[in-house]
């Protein structure tokens, strides 16, 4: 690529290239704004191999993102909404720390369920994956109480799964309030 104008580039690219750049001095810190924002799967992969590379050599690396897929991929998690520090460790801490607990359901036609789940105190959060849907919530004894009422139906099997970090982060999202107003 070396005879290629970089704005020729493509997006995953032009995302090496700065990366290149910007490492090329050996720096010990390096802050990163979502590296990886608009590029392929395969370029993302690249990009976070060579980001585990740096740290591997003693570079502190900062990375802020929106994709929980590659918040999961650091060392340690830090969440700031306004300002305001809501959340900072290992990705396990950070999970166990929301004290969120979620369930997974299964079965045909669960979007007829979703209104049902989301006027439910006990339930925070509805989201469908695929064919199932991620249901969380706080309080366990809530939620199990929520989800007793699709008990009935065959063919909906619910189970408790573990939370993961785009629950969390959603949680933190939801529970914040914009300290501008």
């Amino acid at each position: 690529r070396r005879n290629q104008l970089a704005g020729e580039l493509s997006g995953g690219w032009k995302q090496r290239l700065a990366l290149a750049a910007c490492t090329m001095h050996k720096p010990k810190l390096l802050l990163l704004d979502e590296p990886t924002a608009g590029v392929d799967p395969k370029a993302r992969r690249d990009f976070w191999e060579e980001i585990h590379h740096l740290a591997a050599d003693g570079m502190t690396v900062l990375v802020s993102t929106h994709y929980m897929d590659e918040a999961e991929r650091c060392h340690r998690i830090t969440y700031i909404s306004y300002g305001e520090l809501l959340a900072d460790g290992s990705l396990s801490d950070v999970i166990a720390d929301a004290g969120l607990y979620t369930y997974t359901l299964t079965g045909p036609n669960l979007e007829r369920f979703i209104p049902q789940l989301q006027e439910n105190k006990g339930v925070q959060q509805v989201a469908p994956f695929g064919n199932s849907l991620h249901v969380t919530g706080t309080d366990l004894q809530a939620l199990k109480r929520a989800l007793k009422p699709l008990e009935q139906h065959e063919d909906i099997r619910t189970e408790q799964s573990e939370t993961n970090l785009e629950d969390v982060f959603i949680k933190f999202m939801s529970d914040s309030t914009d300290n501008m107003q």
